[in-house]
């Protein structure tokens, strides 16, 4: 015997922030884990456009895209990961990184898009310092290596 899924209760118990828009951007649903990674409640952020999250400089690429994809109902990030900066209520940068799903109407045409975003900011910002102690170290190994006999090249 299966017992009933609780919808609700499974989207705030996930860790993952879930966030669906409609067609013109609006949020439509922003559960647990959205509030938790970007600051804003249900009530504040229910209605909004997307770009409470959406640093300025990343507008217009974001929406042209959101627009491209309501209007022919593809995505090339239904399964692969689309890394992106976004921003905390307070204004502090996120690295996020997330897949979506289009939710389409019963003549196919998309009405919704559900995103489901992780939390990448401490993984960046890792990343970030390996390269830059790699860069460092390729530097220092260059400058300690022998300048090229011109007599024997």
């Amino acid at each position: 015997m299966t017992a009933a899924l609780d919808l609700a209760q499974l989207l705030d118990a996930v860790g993952d922030a879930i966030v669906v828009c409609d067609q013109a951007g609006a949020i439509t649903l922003w559960n647990t884990g959205a509030e938790r990674m970007f600051g804003f409640a249900p009530t504040e952020a229910l209605g909004q456009s997307l770009d409470i999250i959406i640093p300025e400089r990343q507008r217009k690429r974001h929406w042209d895209g959101y627009d491209v994809t309501m209007r022919t109902g593809v995505t090339r990030y239904g399964t692969s990961l689309l890394r992106v900066p976004a921003v905390h209520k307070d204004g502090h940068a996120l690295s996020i990184a997330f897949t979506v799903a289009l939710v389409l109407s019963a003549d196919g045409k998309p009405t919704h898009v559900a995103a489901v975003i992780r939390d990448e900011t401490e993984r960046w910002k890792e990343e970030r310092n390996l390269q830059k102690r790699v860069a460092e170290l390729e530097a220092k190994l260059k400058a300690t290596e022998p300048e090229p006999d011109p007599i024997r090249s």
